[in-house]
């Protein structure tokens, strides 16, 4: 899979593989701790089986990860992005943002009807996500931070929903 030209050329993106599954989790609880499985979003992911992931490897190590999850927003099939997680010593070299590009070109692929998170707009509003005031995540979430990204559907509205 191709990278952006601001990594170095000993780092590339690649889909997740379950050889990955043990590195993807060292990755992510140093990047969020124990306090991640307090959260909703976290809630929402222990309910499904992954549809894809995608992880960030510098000479064959895990140093970055995202996945994304399938969901029912009200009736419409979608994809839940995250969490993303990078190596502390490499998060200043653009990788997140890879991660975040390779999950929206396989849900483009995938031909879903759009991709949810909860981010800080700022960052994501780059990749076309914006707000999403009409869905309804369960559980303490601030609603400021929930934002679509519309492939084939413009809006979406209701609760979301694990699927699987």
């Amino acid at each position: 899979m191709t990278h952006s030209a601001a990594l170095d050329p000993t780092v590339r993106i690649d889909a997740e593989t379950a050889a990955d599954a043990a590195a993807v989790e060292a990755v992510v609880l140093a990047a969020f701790g124990p306090g991640r499985f307090a959260k909703t979003a976290e809630r929402l992911r222990e309910q499904a089986v992954a549809e894809a992931g995608f992880v960030a490897r510098e000479d064959n190590r895990v140093i970055g990860s995202v996945r994304l999850w399938p969901i029912h927003i009200g009736e419409t099939p979608a994809l839940f992005l995250g969490p993303i997680a990078v190596e502390a010593g490499s998060r200043r070299a653009g990788l997140g943002g890879d991660l975040v590009a390779a999950c929206v070109d396989h849900a483009r692929a995938s031909g879903a009807s759009g991709v949810l998170l909860v981010g800080d707009s700022p960052y994501f509003s780059r990749f076309g996500f914006g707000p999403s005031p009409d869905v309804d995540l369960p559980g303490p979430v601030d609603r400021r931070r929930l934002l679509w990204l519309p492939l084939a559907t413009a809006s979406v509205s209701g609760p979301v929903r694990p699927i699987g």
